[in-house]
């Protein structure tokens, strides 16, 4: 079933209103809705809505709430990437799939090694990225638009980490004595009813909020790595092979979900 995302404002007691003519285009024009048809709604902050179309033309839709549930498919362990910018295409590449793995907010960074330069328009990347990620959310059926946050520099970064998560990770090619399977399995996982998995809470002293920091092709240099372990975080193997910048990212988080989600 379609999904469709409005802010909560649009909200009312009975009835959501969509204005966004890219959507009501989708809906009359690609989808070939109507009244009477049912789709799926988020306010992409607490809640998700099935609705059926009561009206639907160019400049408006009223949609009739059958049904109001929080969010089903979120998880409760939130992964912001600090992701060093890639070269070419790769940054959207990395966006869709972090999408769909779960993650909560995507950070570019320009690091010592990025060979990409910041010509002044820098912006219109962020605003594709986003519209790449608002794309996967609707594939993957999420319940939020991760953010795509505008780029920093490595300072910015520090700064942005100091207070705001539970655990830093830094995946580091010259890594060879914490896994990062060492680091997640020494944290406290779920906990709940194993028959009823969707009853399944984290423990109170479990992250829920997690940083992990993906250096661009070049990867990290020893100063940034240092900087980063001096701020609290740990550096952490991927394993014995040596992962490009676009996989390291997915990799780093499947394993986060894994052992904390599943």
């Amino acid at each position: 079933m379609s999904r469709f995302f409005v802010s909560p404002d649009q909200v009312g007691a009975n009835l959501i209103t969509i204005e966004d003519r890219n959507d009501l285009h989708h809906m009359k024009k690609v989808l070939r809705l109507g009244p009477g048809d049912e789709v799926d709604i988020s306010d992409g902050s607490a809640w998700e809505y099935r609705a059926r179309i009561e009206y639907l033309e160019a400049d408006m839709a009223q949609l009739q709430i059958l049904d109001k549930q929080s969010f089903a498919t979120e998880p409760a362990t939130r992964v912001t990437l600090y992701q060093g910018i890639p070269k070419q295409g790769k940054m959207e590449t990395i966006i869709q799939k972090c999408v769909e793995l779960g993650v909560h907010r995507v950070v570019p960074v320009f690091m010592d090694r990025t060979v990409v330069v910041d010509k002044g328009n820098f912006q219109k990347k962020i605003d594709r990225w986003q519209k790449v990620s608002a794309e996967a959310v609707k594939q993957c059926r999420r319940g939020i638009i991760p953010e795509v946050s505008g780029a920093m520099r490595m300072k910015e970064v520090l700064a942005d980490l100091a207070g705001s998560y539970d655990l830093i990770l830094i995946p580091y090619e010259n890594e060879d004595g914490t896994t990062i399977k060492d680091v997640l399995r020494s944290l406290p996982a779920k906990s709940g009813d194993a028959a009823a998995p969707e009853t399944a809470t984290l423990k109170p002293d479990a992250p829920v909020t997690i940083a992990v920091l993906i250096g661009p092709e070049g990867g990290f240099s020893e100063e940034e790595v240092a900087m980063v372990t001096g701020a609290g975080g740990r550096s952490v193997s991927l394993g014995r092979t040596t992962l490009r910048t676009e996989t390291a990212g997915m990799a780093a988080l499947a394993m986060i979900m894994y052992e904390l989600e599943l």
